[in-house]
């Protein structure tokens, strides 16, 4: 994949405004769930042992994880003694885990949430990584791994983009017609309700209330801009401004044509009724594909870019979100682990990466593409072409303003969807306890 160079796209500092609040200011219910623990050792860790921090515990990226450290162990005689805990558990958990004794490297994002902690003094800067890494990676990839000081804090694995998904076979035979403009798309979710298909699979139960947040970013990104988009999240922009107004607006015309009961059903679930058959569309990531186990159904799938709403912005904005690695504040063995992200930010780590887990991209330009298969080709082809990419917004925003205001401000209101008034001005009431002039 040849990864675009954009200065735009970048996820810049928090610009004219300061943080305040965030992660290390969760609410003590928020933190209350498993515990994040770390399986570095005490003071003695063994020096020919990295410990690493894994948010993947799906079956797929699990096993990806597992194929690296098992490649790496083999290229430098090191052991790689992994530590996985769930997705939700991991970012709930994240700033008391970094606190304390965490692993040497562990998973995170690029951009906002990468600036974040490393603002905070709790993770170190690799440098030295990447000059041995520099040359693989596009400008656009190396802005996203710097903190505001200018220094690297990041080491890019994958991105992936968001779209609206459906199956081909399912399109051909209601002899259904992919919509690129809004009222196109309300249209098709009409006929599809007729036909008796739950239009737009809905999965926000227990800890997955941040897959919500595309259909948010997408309609803020189309019916207002990427600009007003960036600035809303950066808490630059009252969420009572009419543009977001009009946002919940266009959701709540979305909203009847949702699968029922979306609050008691995981993403996974929800992806599945996709696969299925029993829904037909899904806005959502390509990391779909990781409930893929049939390559027929695979090859079935397919995805258009999120519907033009106003002509001025058209469809040039696109939700792409990097993951990659961090290197903890106090490493037990310093020497292991940058040792460790170097070979993570080669391009043969991402080969042997998506040979397991093919539903991302490669972030290193020099990762052979050639075995991708036609999601991913696509894929590539969409985060290419587009004007600006975003990262997702709770990872272009204060985390915790994210987790503790507005997702179960957005949440509360898709059970029961109206103009929106309340719950923006509930949001609005609580911006300043997270940014500042």
């Amino acid at each position: 994949m040849t990864q675009q160079s954009q200065p735009s796209s970048a996820a810049p500092g928090p610009g004219r405004r300061k943080v305040v609040g965030g992660l290390l200011g969760l609410s003590a219910a928020s933190l209350a769930a498993p515990v994040l623990t770390a399986c570095g050792g005490g003071p003695e860790a063994d020096p020919k042992t990295v410990t690493f921090g894994s948010n993947g515990a799906d079956a797929t990226p699990k096993s990806a994880y597992a194929a690296l450290t098992k490649s790496f162990g083999k290229q430098s005689g090191l052991k790689v003694k992994t530590n996985t805990v769930d997705h939700d558990t991991f970012q709930k958990g994240i700033t008391s885990y970094l606190q304390g004794t965490p692993d040497d490297v562990f998973t995170w994002f690029a951009g906002y949430r990468m600036q974040y902690f490393a603002k905070k003094g709790l993770a170190s800067p690799v440098d030295e990584v990447w000059d041995v890494i520099g040359d693989g990676f596009s400008d656009a990839a190396k802005q996203l791994s710097r903190g505001e000081d200018g220094k690297y804090y990041f080491v890019p694995l994958y991105n992936y983009p968001w779209a609206v998904f459906y199956r081909k076979s399912l399109f051909a035979e209601r002899g259904y017609e992919v919509p690129k403009t809004w009222d196109a798309f309300m249209a098709l979710a009409k006929r599809m309700h007729k036909d008796g298909l739950s239009p737009v699979a809905s999965g926000y139960g227990g800890g997955d209330s941040w897959s919500v947040l595309g259909a948010f970013d997408y309609l803020n990104l189309r019916a207002n801009g990427y600009e007003y988009h960036m600035s809303l999240l950066r808490g630059e922009t009252s969420w009572t401004d009419r543009r977001t107004t009009r946002v919940l607006d266009l959701w709540r015309e979305l909203t009847p044509h949702y699968q029922k009961s979306g609050g008691g059903r995981s993403w996974q679930d929800a992806a599945q009724s996709l696969l299925d058959k029993k829904t037909g569309m899904a806005v959502i990531g390509l990391f779909l594909g990781q409930q893929v186990t049939d390559e027929e159904i695979r090859a079935d799938l397919d995805f258009f870019a999120f519907p033009e709403i106003d002509p001025v912005h058209g469809q040039d904005a696109v939700e792409a979100p990097t993951d990659g690695f961090m290197l903890s504040r106090r490493p037990k063995n310093e020497d292991g682990a940058r040792k460790f992200l170097e070979f993570l930010g080669g391009a043969s780590a991402e080969e042997t990466y998506m040979g397991v887990d093919p539903s991302n991209l490669a972030v290193n330009k020099g990762a052979d593409t050639g075995s991708y298969n036609a999601l991913q080709k696509k894929s590539a082809e969409l985060i290419a072409s587009a004007k600006h990419i975003s990262q997702f917004a709770d990872r272009d925003s204060d985390p915790g303003f994210i987790s503790t205001v507005v997702l179960p401000g957005l949440t509360e209101w898709l059970g029961h969807p109206d103009d929106g008034t309340a719950t923006l001005k509930k949001i609005e009431s609580q911006r300043s306890r997270f940014f500042t002039s």
